[in-house]
């Protein structure tokens, strides 16, 4: 079987040279072909050797998953959904800003986590994507927008690990994939421009900060126990307490020096001033007293599985307020490509009922919640 070259990093590239006898420097070229000039076809490599190209012909391919369709949003997002094969599909998001052009990267077919206010979660889970199926999103939409923007130089100058998927829990693809994007001889990107959002794999966090600390967001969405293991059900595992830790420990290592917390507001669940408040004092317990986070607060995308509404505009301010007077950087995140179902967890693909995930969550009863005591009413997740 041929290797397809973009499920190597660098060194990976090179060991893969080295097996058909080829010396190191060849990998350099090569993998600047591949990545800086999207450049598929060994034949257009008109500075390998001939002999070089012609073991790759026969050894290797670059080889991206098919597009099987692309929308435009009025807001100049634009979302592609790539076929991965047996019947699952994952999908990226570019969001272009004025001073910056952040691309959206899929990690998973589906998500195992299954948070309870996630389009992805309720697909259930197929499987972890290949190096070469991450790193595949970032070739085709950066050499795709060069041509359709009429560009030489790098349009995508942000990627943030968000899309479909827990990214930590496809740690052994992820890292190689981190890799390429920061490469000087791939994409070149800033550690600080690399996000990695966890919904809160403790052990894995602990790994990153060893062998690629890249920005770090992290899923909270409740300041306590209790709610946040109702929304988030891997906080069962990892309580608040053990994943702010991690993160605190991670700051050490972290290119920023703040760790981006997210938290999505719903209605009547998770967003009273008192929640805020709550907020404050368990943040407070981290960090030595110093501004170690940032709050994301983002606005709720409902879909009609998840039983959950957006918080009123005039709440999510409230709640904001509190946050800022205590001191901690509080942004409300803007949404982008709503309308064409590629906001914060809109994310779907070709949607699928894996894993009978639909037939179990639909055994939940609604949220129910008193204003000031919110919970989530039902059978554990």
């Amino acid at each position: 079987m041929r290797a397809n070259l973009l499920d190597f990093d660098i060194e990976g590239l090179a060991a893969f040279c080295a097996g058909l006898g080829e010396k190191p420097f060849r990998a350099t070229q090569l993998f600047r072909w591949i990545h800086q000039r999207g450049e598929a076809d060994f034949s257009a490599m008109t500075d390998l050797a001939k002999s070089l190209r012609d073991k790759l012909a026969v050894s290797a391919h670059v080889a991206a998953p098919s597009v099987l369709s692309q929308h435009a949003s009025v807001d100049g997002t634009i979302k592609w959904l790539f076929d991965v094969g047996g019947g699952d599909a994952v999908e990226a998001v570019f969001i272009p800003e004025t001073d910056r052009g952040t691309l959206c990267i899929s990690s998973q077919a589906g998500c195992a986590v299954g948070c309870r206010f996630c389009s992805t979660g309720h697909q259930g889970f197929s499987r972890n994507l290949s190096t070469a199926e991450i790193v595949s999103q970032l070739w085709f939409a950066e050499h795709f927008l060069r041509k359709h923007l009429g560009r030489s130089t790098r349009v995508i100058s942000n990627v943030v690990m968000m899309g479909m998927g827990e990214p930590l829990q496809n740690y052994a693809a992820l890292v190689p994939a981190l890799r390429v994007m920061l490469s000087d001889h791939g994409y070149g990107l800033s550690r600080r421009r690399v996000t990695v959002s966890t919904s809160g794999v403790v052990p894995m966090i602990e790994r990153l900060a060893a062998d690629c600390p890249v920005a770090l967001a992290v899923s909270l969405h409740a300041p306590d126990d209790h709610l946040r293991s109702q929304l988030v059900p891997l906080n069962l595992k990892y309580p608040v307490a053990e994943l702010l830790s991690a993160c605190e420990r991670y700051l050490a290592h972290a290119p920023r020096d703040f760790i981006t917390l997210e938290y999505c507001m719903l209605d009547g669940v998770n967003d009273s001033v008192e929640q805020a408040r709550q907020l404050v004092d368990v943040l407070a317990r981290y960090g030595d007293g110093k501004s170690w986070c940032k709050l994301n607060l983002i606005p709720f995308n409902p879909f009609p599985a998840s039983g959950l509404l957006c918080s009123p505009p005039q709440r999510v301010q409230a709640f904001a307020q509190v946050l800022t007077e205590a001191g901690l950087t509080t942004t409300i995140r803007k949404t982008r490509g709503q309308d064409i179902d590629a906001a914060c967890g809109q994310l779907a693909g070709d949607v699928m009922d894996r894993t009978r995930v639909q037939e179990r969550m639909s055994g939940q009863r609604p949220v129910k919640f008193v204003r000031g005591a919110p919970a989530l009413a039902g059978a554990a997740l």
